[in-house]
């Protein structure tokens, strides 16, 4: 943990007792929304929903990726900074030189260093996606996000009540 960083804020900087009135808003909103029985939505439709959700999960997962890309790169950064020193050290100027003048301050694509790639990322494609998912949402199902899956659930807790359907 750096020493600048609140122990009491999660990785967002958000504070617990924030996070808990976060969750608390969240299910008054889901109170408020309409039932997922009462949509009107054809089965192209929520196909389409739940397609677009799911494309939008599976950017979410890239975006990991790339930000482990991020944080793996990072660390190969500081061990060829470790090894310019040594090299340096057991007299090795030439590859020293190499690592310093030629490796460490490029970038790792078209000289663009990966903190430049997730922040674009971020700012551009997942927010777009995100954005489009939600309008789309809001638009065919009243903001009710998990059709799909909140009509399964509905069938099997019906079928393990005993109430088929």
């Amino acid at each position: 943990m750096s020493p600048d960083r609140d122990p009491d804020r999660d990785e967002t900087g958000t504070r617990g007792r924030e996070r808990d009135e976060e969750r608390t808003r969240g299910r008054e909103t889901d109170a408020r929304r309409p039932d997922v029985d009462d949509l009107n939505l054809t089965d192209a439709e929520q196909d389409a929903l739940h397609d677009l959700q799911l494309a939008v999960e599976y950017v979410h997962r890239a975006y990991g990726d790339l930000l482990a890309f991020h944080h793996e790169l990072g660390h190969a950064m500081d061990r060829m900074a470790d090894a310019e020193a040594l090299l340096r050290e057991a007299g090795h100027e030439g590859w020293a030189d190499e690592l310093r003048d030629d490796h460490l301050p490029r970038g790792a694509v078209e000289d663009r260093w990966t903190y430049e790639l997730v922040g674009e990322f971020s700012e551009d494609f997942l927010a777009e996606m995100t954005d489009l998912e939600e309008t789309v949402r809001d638009d065919l199902a009243d903001g009710i996000d998990h059709v799909t899956e909140r009509k399964h659930q509905r069938r099997l807790r019906r079928r393990a009540e005993g109430r088929e359907g």
